[in-house]
């Protein structure tokens, strides 16, 4: 099986991605990090079940960006609730995040001598994040093309593949469950409790909750609160 770099959050997006990319015929390499996110949960999730879901080798690469902060998710801001917000651009947005996270597994590509890469972004049921649409990952892949040695000597053309970029919350859980995919292995919550319960009203939460009520399929995840 040719290898393929997976981002793996430990969310319900990036396990599907796995899945897909294992249907495609790749041996996934997962790659999740210790960003200094509050909702860390999802990465202890991410190291429990990544060979249950599919991973070859899982690495996590610890960053710090907090020392920037600028997000609800690296910082001292409160997380909103329940539509709070209604900011074009949400403060749960983590300056630069996919472009941080995409050139690690870039690099991880290039030594494993992959060529594709797996990320589980989405343009239709997201947050308004701008490192999630079309634009910017065509953006990435020349990126990769001119800046890597793979890329410039070997005629290996690296391939940002983002599967999920077109299709609703909904799409996306019919998708992962025809695929075997198991959504109690998954953590989505930005803000959940002590012991790991989701919270049921952060903004990932509830398109998450949304995804799952329109597919007709009860979230197996335990919530604080259910909405929806």
């Amino acid at each position: 099986m040719k290898k393929a770099v997976v981002l793996y959050s430990g969310g319900l997006d990036s396990t599907t991605c796995m899945a897909i990319a294992r249907a495609e015929g790749f041996a996934p390499y997962a790659l999740s990090f210790a960003y200094g996110q509050r909702h860390a949960v999802e990465l202890e999730k991410a190291r429990l079940y990544a060979p249950q879901v599919g991973a070859v080798d899982h690495m996590v690469v610890d960053i710090d960006l907090r020392k920037m902060g600028g997000s609800a998710l690296t910082a001292e801001i409160d997380v909103p609730k329940h539509g709070e917000s209604d900011a074009a651009i949400p403060i749960t947005y983590v300056p630069a995040r996919n472009t941080i996270f995409l050139s690690f597994a870039l690099g991880w590509a290039e030594v494993l001598g992959a060529t594709d890469i797996y990320i589980g972004v989405n343009a239709l049921d997201y947050s308004g994040y701008p490192d999630c649409r079309p634009a910017f990952i065509e953006a990435f892949e020349q990126t990769a093309n001119l800046a890597t040695r793979a890329g410039v000597e070997e005629g290996a053309p690296y391939r940002i593949h983002a599967p999920l970029i077109d299709l609703t919350k909904a799409q996306i859980i019919q998708c992962g469950l025809d695929l075997g995919v198991d959504y109690r292995l998954t953590h989505s919550c930005y803000d959940p409790a002590d012991d790991g319960t989701s919270c049921g009203g952060c903004d990932s939460c509830l398109l998450r909750l949304k995804g799952f009520a329109e597919a007709g399929i009860s979230d197996p995840v335990a919530y604080t609160s259910r909405q929806i």
